[in-house]
């Protein structure tokens, strides 16, 4: 049996303000870890405090492999752009079990902090 679950949930996303004073980037991300010998079809599905969700994002996780999306960037995403400091929420979909990770890193202040968290998965 391989590690992980099919369906992740993360009800923590905003992503923080670009402050451009350091050599760091504020972003989020997504992390998606396949220990399976076949590839992951995943969907993602991003959910708002204020609009209707985005559904069925497609991602490939290829067989033993880990990518990083990062949430900022619209074409990891399917084109979807995320605005700072906009509260949304990600549900996450596999065929096979993955394991998944969001983070945070956040430049705002002088002192960087980064958030990790694992989700809820079932």
């Amino acid at each position: 049996m391989n590690g992980g679950a099919k369906t992740w949930y993360f009800p923590d996303g905003y992503l923080p303000e670009k402050n451009m004073n350091g050599t760091m980037e504020a972003h989020e991300a997504l992390m998606l870890f396949n220990t399976s010998a076949k590839d992951a079809e995943v969907l993602i599905d991003v959910y708002f405090s204020d609009r209707d969700p985005v559904k069925d994002i497609p991602v490939k996780v290829g067989a033993e492999r880990v990518i990083a999306l990062r949430l900022d960037h619209p074409e990891d995403l399917g084109g979807l752009k995320i605005p700072p400091l906009t509260q949304y929420a990600l549900r996450i979909r596999s065929n096979i079990n993955i394991v998944v990770q969001f983070g945070r890193l956040d430049t705002t202040q002088d002192n960087m902090a980064y958030y990790c968290g694992i989700g809820h998965c079932e």
